[in-house]
């Protein structure tokens, strides 16, 4: 078990006091353009203490999920929830344990949260590795009740005014340490407790100790069609400036005697081979470099040495697929690609869209939104005496809103 921190976002639920949408439960209603679901994901993703984010969703919303998160589903171990939110959350436990590096510390958090902020969520992790108990304890964000609190009778007339001393109201995300939660939820079903309102709740009912930590006015829980408006206003009230960033990337290989060549994944059969430590596709190299500059994560030297015997021959989607990974780590949506390749042979536009078609689907791009050029040297230098093949590719990724 590692010392990092894990989360787990609860989206199995059926929202049924949003409304009925045809964009489907309210995690999946549009907010400023998105999905309430990647708002609230991204909050999680950019965070440097956060490792591993098991995502819990209803059996009917894969194809939901997908649609909403796009090439963001790389970044998240996709588990089934069930019938009720503690099932569901044990079985997000469940599989964040089962983690080769499973974190010390989990986070559970509503995925209709959009904005919790960075500060609360330190403060609960701060907490957390704070607690003193044994390692058993948690730690939850939560507001001090505002409003004037009153008791009803059966009849709907009032019974009393309660005391708001002490009242406050919860909030996520709620952090334990990941095997006293676990253990705690275990026990609550073993026993047939089904009625907690809150990870925390089953946390005290186990003995374990659990904080209050300072919550957020903002960190507010979607819950009806009205709220849903609102947070969609204030989105695009922000009028927020997007973090684009465009990555450059170049290669080049030898032409030796041969019978085929590999570029941007496609076998072309031509009189000469690249030469390479791997399948020498020049085309997805270029583009390797490109996705990993726009988050400075260095080149594809960096992650594919040549010098390790593993990567000999190996086909260079792997590289990209990397690449894409790390982009999505570091919280980045892939926004196009552009190759341009530089030969005197083999003709490439025969080639060009089934090239197309396979830079998209290791990017989880849409068609339009990748293109692949090429182009001669006019006979000049050595790409010019077909000594080599060239390839520049351009990569543009979002990376939400600037800090």
């Amino acid at each position: 078990m590692s010392d990092g921190v894990g989360v787990i976002l609860v989206a199995a639920g059926r929202g049924e006091r949003a409304g009925i949408s045809t964009e489907g439960p309210k995690q999946y209603r549009r907010i400023g353009g998105r999905a309430v679901l990647a708002h609230t994901l991204d909050a999680f993703r950019s965070h440097p203490a956060v490792g591993a984010i098991v995502l819990v969703v209803h059996p009917d919303d894969q194809t939901l999920c997908e649609a909403a998160l796009g090439a963001a589903m790389e970044a998240v171990h996709l588990v089934t929830g069930g019938a009720e939110r503690q099932v569901s959350v044990r079985r997000g436990l469940e599989r964040l344990a089962a983690l080769n590096d499973a974190p010390e510390i989990v986070l559970v958090h509503d995925a209709v949260r959009p904005f919790v902020d960075r500060a609360t969520i330190d403060r609960v992790i701060e907490a957390v590795r704070a607690d003193n108990g044994g390692g058993g304890g948690g730690a939850i964000p939560a507001m001090p009740i505002a409003d004037t609190i009153k008791r009803a009778a059966a009849d709907g007339t009032i019974a009393g005014t309660v005391s708001r001393s002490g009242l406050y109201g919860a909030q996520t995300p709620q952090g334990f340490h990941l095997d006293a939660i676990r253990a705690a939820h275990a026990a609550a079903a073993e026993s047939g407790r089904s009625d907690f309102t809150d990870d925390a709740s089953i946390a005290e009912w186990a003995g374990a100790r659990v904080v209050l930590v300072e919550g957020a006015a903002d960190n507010v829980k979607l819950t009806t069609r009205e709220d849903i408006a609102r947070a969609d206003a204030k989105l695009k009230d922000r009028h927020p400036m997007i973090d684009v960033r465009t990555g450059n990337g170049y290669d080049v290989h030898r032409l030796v005697p041969g019978d085929h060549v590999t570029l941007c994944g496609v076998r072309i059969a031509h009189d000469q081979a690249l030469d390479g430590h791997s399948d020498a596709d020049v085309g997805l190299h270029a583009l390797t470099d490109a996705l990993l500059a726009t988050c400075g994560a260095g080149d594809i030297g960096d992650h594919f040495p040549p010098s390790d015997p593993q990567w000999r021959g190996m086909a260079s989607h792997v590289f990209v697929e990397r690449a894409v990974a790390i982009v999505a780590e570091k919280g980045g949506r892939i926004m196009n690609a552009d190759v341009s390749l530089i030969c005197e042979a083999p003709k490439i536009a025969p080639h060009r869209e089934a090239m197309r078609a396979k830079i998209a689907a290791i990017t989880g791009l849409a068609m339009d939104r990748v293109s692949v050029k090429a182009t001669t040297n006019e006979q000049l230098g050595f790409l010019g005496r077909r000594e080599g093949i060239a390839a520049i590719a351009t990569a543009s990724v979002v990376y939400g809103e600037a800090q």
